[in-house]
């Protein structure tokens, strides 16, 4: 069975650095696309970054800031998060797809962790 698990969340302040992990089994993970969502209390489940063989791709908040990778080996993906800012205190999740229409839409995505907690004080 699929699974995929995170790790990494935590409490920071303003300015500080958190890396987020992902560890995904059950899958041919290299053939795979992932993405890494976020979701605040009381607002929907937005993009934040996604990664094909060849391509990443961020939302334009965090552009600059957050840096996806992948390591087919460790079947792991990992989200770099720095400068980090009170607004992106949320619940972070990873998530599969085998392909689908568009990269950044939740519904293109076939399985997801269980989040974890980010939370960035001021």
């Amino acid at each position: 069975q699929v699974q995929l698990v995170e790790s990494g969340g935590g409490m920071v302040q303003t300015g500080g650095s958190l890396r987020l992990s992902c560890t995904v089994s059950g899958l041919t993970f290299s053939r795979w696309h992932m993405g890494w969502f976020r979701q605040a209390p009381g607002k929907e489940r937005e993009f934040v970054a996604g990664i094909t063989w060849d391509n990443t791709y961020y939302a334009p908040s965090v552009k600059g800031r957050f840096t996806i990778s992948r390591d087919n080996a460790k079947r792991t993906v990992d989200l770099q998060m720095n400068m980090l800012k009170p607004e992106d205190t949320a619940v972070y999740y990873c998530a599969a797809r085998q392909g689908g229409t568009y990269y950044y839409a939740v519904r293109s995505y076939d399985y997801w962790g269980q989040g974890t907690q980010v939370t960035v004080s001021s």
